[in-house]
């Protein structure tokens, strides 16, 4: 019977995803460091959509090759940093070549004893698309590099009782590093940035101007980030480092002065003016409202009365 290619391979170990590449097996169950370039068997057998039940961290560069995030794809031609978190489907696209970089394999297993468990969700970037990837200069690559080579070194030496406490130091100050360099891509990508702000202030202004009884929908930033084109963490993200505010606040804005407006010049109850703008219950837009003028609806209209 043939495979089903739009059926995700699932892969629960490392060890698994190394019998995949033909690769011998990890020198540690739980966590390991691959070169692309090692890759023993046919690229095309691979298949074509991957589940991985464990983080991973690649730097890839010059290749042709193309991931796929969703409906997106994403072409290293310029090389970078890209983070995969577990259950996170991966695509890749049909090629005759193989990858060129490296790739940190990480099972949770391997830090569940330690705050970096917990800690990792904070990294955003593990939730960004494959298009959101880090691209990295000669200098920081070199920073990488070295973090990689010290992995390295720290899992073909002899395991003893440090071994995994310095491993885990290694990724939290990898991923530390890649917090840092993703705020200088932010930076760096101002007019990038700017632009999207304005393409997502077009946005919110059709939504809350063509707002009508027949919408029975609250605005959310998953709704605004697909509209943009971009994952949600990365828009709260780049948001927070734009404009100070990340993307649900910048929503939260747009309909408290939408409410505003209702309340000073319709004569719109305050549950028609929570319908209006999406709310289920009048209480919750009574909440938001408070919190965010100090007032409530009804005592904000008898204030312009």
């Amino acid at each position: 019977m043939k495979k089903d290619n739009n059926i995700p391979q699932r892969f629960n170990s490392i060890s698994e995803f190394h019998k995949l590449l033909g690769f011998p097996k990890p020198l540690h169950p739980l966590v390991s460091l691959v070169n692309y370039a090692d890759i023993k068997i046919p690229y095309s057998e691979l298949p074509k959509i991957l589940l991985l039940n464990f983080y991973k961290v690649s730097y890839m560069e010059s290749t042709p090759e193309k991931i796929k995030y969703g409906q997106n794809y994403y072409d290293f031609d310029e090389g970078g940093l890209s983070f995969v978190s577990p259950n996170q489907i991966i695509s890749c696209a049909e090629i005759e070549e193989s990858y060129s970089g490296f790739t940190l394999l990480i099972h949770p297993d391997f830090i569940r004893n330690y705050s970096l468990l917990t800690r990792i969700k904070n990294y955003g970037f593990f939730s960004y698309s494959a298009n959101e990837a880090l691209f990295v200069s000669d200098k920081e690559k070199q920073i990488v590099f070295s973090i990689f080579d010290n992995i390295k070194e720290e899992l073909n030496a002899n395991i003893d009782d440090f071994s995994q406490d310095v491993v885990v130091s290694y990724i939290e100050v990898l991923l530390n590093y890649s917090k840092r360099f993703y705020k200088r891509q932010f930076i760096t990508r101002e007019a990038a940035n700017t632009d999207l702000v304005v393409r997502m202030e077009n946005i919110l202004n059709d939504h809350f101007e063509q707002i009508d009884t027949s919408q029975d929908r609250l605005l959310t930033v998953e709704y605004l980030a697909g509209k943009l084109n971009v994952s949600p963490r990365y828009l709260s993200d780049m948001l927070r480092s734009h404009t100070g505010q990340n993307a649900q606040q910048h929503i939260h804005d747009k309909l408290i002065d939408k409410a505003k407006e209702y309340l000073t010049t319709t004569n719109l109850s305050v549950s028609e003016i929570a319908y209006q703008l999406g709310f289920e219950h009048s209480q919750s837009f009574n909440k938001l409202f408070k919190k965010k003028t100090s007032l409530t609806p009804t005592e904000f209209k008898q204030s312009f009365n």
